[in-house]
């Protein structure tokens, strides 16, 4: 399985789509800015942010038109079906979140790279096959979101075929170093 070391968003000024989308996640970040991520904030999002709203199918409409265009998910980690992308580095404009794309296409339960979320993580799970899930905290999800709190630890897992992750991590902050069978914290 290949590392992913990607530091450097892309060129927004060559993809239109892509400044539409940065532009979309930053009314998001207007509405969301002071929630923490984790079970309280998954629900909310659920709830309040779910498909049918306006923001969560602009957020997948201009993802899958990015994967189209291919500027989303371009960077092989593990094979055609496992991919990702930094959108944007953390800066004043993103609220300090970097923005990063995730492909992951399996009808079987397919596990990806372990790793920890110091500041937790917001998930918008773009389905590219209707029946394609997420694995989050607190259990699979088709369309809508997860969002791991902070100290989580875990493989990013997908069934039932393709899907997009948009995830946003406060202050970029993404490691490694978790092993499977490491305490959670007590937030999850």
């Amino acid at each position: 399985m290949g590392d992913y070391t990607g530091t450097e968003g892309i060129d927004f000024a060559a993809h239109p789509t892509a400044q539409q989308l940065l532009s979309r996640i930053q009314d998001f970040f207007d509405e969301v800015e002071n929630l923490t991520p984790g079970h309280a904030l998954e629900a909310h999002l659920n709830k309040s942010y779910g498909p049918g709203n306006p923001i969560y199918d602009d957020l997948c409409a201009l993802t899958r038109k990015g994967l189209e265009e291919g500027w989303v998910a371009n960077i092989e980690i593990n094979g055609p079906n496992y991919r990702r992308s930094k959108i944007a580095l953390p800066s004043s404009s993103t609220r300090y979140m970097s923005i990063t794309t995730v492909y992951m296409n399996s009808n079987t339960v397919f596990k990806g790279q372990y790793h920890s979320h110091p500041y937790g993580e917001i998930n918008c799970v773009v389905q590219l096959d209707p029946g394609a899930e997420l694995m989050g905290m607190q259990g699979w999800q088709g369309a809508g979101w997860t969002s791991p709190g902070p100290g989580t630890h875990h493989y990013p897992e997908v069934r039932g075929g393709a899907l997009i992750a948009l995830f946003f991590l406060p202050a970029g902050r993404i490691s490694y170093g978790a092993k499977p069978g490491d305490p959670q914290p007590h937030c999850v």
